[in-house]
């Protein structure tokens, strides 16, 4: 069982899910918040019943899972809505993340939380020993997010506006992968970071 928790952030387009599967494969458990959030809201879930309670059924497609278009539309449109639906699904994630890594038998275990600093960072996640943040030249991540979307400029501008700035990521991190480089320099920034969590997670 893992007590030491690290929860791993970053822009989109940071390149968090390639630092995540470094991790994984040197052994250790990661724990994806992306996958939580579908999963609090999945088909006979007490969350799913909640938002047909509040949004109606119309938010349901023909199979009776949450229609997530038309969920996104209401709450894109509805800064209230998007709270609402925000009080249903974040504390299940958080849950669903605690006990994931709580259960993990690595040395430690990672939550990837790709909005953990727009979510609340450590007041939201008190549980959470090390935050590491993978950080991104402004530049270099519209590049990439243009590539990776195949957007224009403006939409990817748009994009990253709608998310925590890249300063107020690098305030809550305890570490930070620069990832400004190819892929294969993530490799020794992420054996520096395993050899040191696995040393403080067995001076726990």
């Amino acid at each position: 069982m893992s007590e030491f928790l690290i929860g791993l952030t970053g822009g989109v387009a940071s390149g968090k899910s390639e630092v995540a599967r470094r991790f994984e494969a040197l052994g250790i458990v990661v724990a994806d918040a992306d996958v939580a959030a579908r999963d609090a809201v999945a088909v006979g879930s007490a969350g799913l019943a909640e938002v047909v309670a509040i949004f109606g059924a119309e938010m349901l497609d023909a199979d009776g899972a949450l229609d997530r278009a038309a969920m996104r539309r209401h709450v894109f449109a509805d800064a209230d809505a998007r709270g609402r639906l925000e009080a249903i699904v974040h504390p299940r994630v958080r849950a669903m993340l605690k006990a994931a890594c709580e259960q993990a038998r690595s040395p430690y275990a990672i939550a990837a939380i790709p909005l953990l600093t727009e979510g609340g960072g450590r007041r939201a996640y008190p549980w959470l020993d090390r935050i590491l943040v993978i950080d991104v030249p402004r530049e270099a991540q519209l590049q990439r997010l243009m590539q990776r979307d195949g957007i224009d400029a403006a939409l990817a501008e748009k994009m990253l506006a709608a998310q925590a700035t890249r300063g107020q990521r690098l305030a809550i991190a305890d570490d930070v992968i620069v990832n400004d480089g190819p892929l294969d320099a993530l490799d020794a920034q992420v054996a520096v970071l395993d050899a040191r969590y696995r040393a403080l997670a067995l001076g726990r």
